[in-house]
């Protein structure tokens, strides 16, 4: 610690933190303040011990580098100085006192390597911590300067989430990694979504989305690869399954003040004639009381145009009702102001497809058999498209068919 601080032990100047004083509720720091205190008090050397190697064992457990855990809590946590820095709430001026100050202390922590405690212990058999140098206040004014971009608390570690079984987001830690440039035809159909998720992105008004085909053919693939695109610009994807469509309008609520983006993505939506759901959707796509944030957009995929399966009792009885019930199929699909049909490959596509996944693969084999046995694992399978033409290759590649 500077000299200037000595008279204050550790945990009293992690006690004094206002900004950052989530810090106190992390198990790390906590056990650092522990072992200082032991230290301090002139326990026994067996005490100590004890509290050197809790403190060693939950610090490996993440990083083997105190700064680099200190760094690690401060770009992730949510606190009044993030707040003031993404709605103006708040005084400027005091923050930014309290800021300096705040960082000075995490500075001295993370400079800690263990030595004075290794040394009152004696035995140099006990591992120092590893202590790479890092500028604490460098990385966070980096980090407040894109902080529109880049998110605050776990907005800012991960880009894409999910619902769990009571509506809270929960964040994915290892997402799909489609990549765009990954993706092999279906260009136009691609470019306009990506066209619609740029002008989003740039402020610009944009269209709720629903992507309708045949299986296989790349739409939630195309939504995805949108999603890693995008994060570094601000993109957030929430995937909700439709039996969570209940929680749509909390969660929107929750997000609406954020100044990120996000796409909320239902894959595979079908709905059955009468279903509850179908009529909470539409309702959030028309805009009800309460309303929808402009950082938020909807994009769905459903291999039935309408997102019903319309029977053929939808057709029977009089002209009015008749019409009435196909107005109330349409209704819903009618609400997205853009739908990008993906339709079901035809044999040169496909063949494109297969050729061009080979090349990247470095597979050597004639494409007039290449193309022939891409056909006859497509007749066995789901048919032509680029799901296939990916099972196929991979299999080729290892040697399997």
């Amino acid at each position: 610690m500077n000299s200037a601080d000595n008279k204050f032990t550790l945990s009293e100047r992690v006690d004094s933190l206002i900004i950052f004083r989530n810090l106190l509720s992390d198990k790390t720091v906590s056990l650092l303040c522990r072992l200082d205190a032991v230290n301090q008090s002139g326990s026994s050397r067996a005490e100590l011990i004890s509290a050197y190697c809790d403190f060693i064992r939950s610090l490996f457990c993440n990083h083997h580098s105190l700064g680099a855990h200190v760094l690690g809590f401060i770009l992730e946590d949510e606190n009044i100085y993030t707040e003031y820095k993404l709605t103006g709430k708040g005084d400027g001026d005091v923050l930014e006192s309290l800021l300096c100050r705040e960082l000075e202390i995490l500075s001295d922590i993370a400079r800690l390597d263990g030595s004075v405690y290794r040394d009152a212990i004696g035995d140099d058999s006990l591992p120092l911590w590893g202590n790479s140098p890092v500028d604490i206040f460098k990385n966070y004014r980096e980090h407040i300067k894109h902080i529109r971009s880049r998110g605050t608390g776990v907005f800012a570690k991960y880009h894409m989430f999910i619902l769990n079984g009571e509506g809270k987001l929960t964040p994915i830690a290892n997402p799909d990694g489609q990549v765009l440039s990954d993706l092999v035809g279906y260009e136009r159909e691609r470019e306009r979504v990506i066209l619609n998720t740029e002008a989003f992105l740039n402020g610009m008004p944009a269209n709720n989305v629903l992507l309708y085909g045949d299986a296989g053919t790349g739409k939630s693939s195309t939504v995805k690869a949108i999603a890693n695109a995008y994060a570094d610009r601000g993109l957030r994807l929430v995937e909700l399954k439709k039996n969570q469509l209940p929680f749509i309008q909390p969660l929107m609520d929750t997000l609406a003040d954020n100044p990120l983006k996000f796409i909320l993505f239902i894959d595979d939506l079908t709905f059955s004639s009468g279903d509850a759901d179908f009529c909470a959707l539409k309702a959030t796509l028309e805009g009800g009381v309460a309303g929808r944030g402009s950082n938020i957009l909807i994009y769905a995929t459903s291999n039935h145009r309408h997102m019903i399966k319309e029977l053929a009792s939808d057709r029977v009885g009089d002209e009015i009702s008749v019409s009435d019930k196909l107005q109330e199929i349409v209704s819903l699909s009618a609400r997205f102001g853009l739908t990008v049909t993906y339709s079901r490959a035809d044999k040169a596509l496909y063949s494109d497809i297969v050729i061009h996944l080979a090349r990247r693969r470095g597979i050597e084999m004639d494409e007039q058999q290449l193309i022939s046995k891409a056909e006859a694992f497509a007749l066995r399978g789901g048919g032509r498209n680029p799901r296939s033409a990916v099972q196929f290759i991979d299999m080729i590649s290892a040697g399997i068919y």
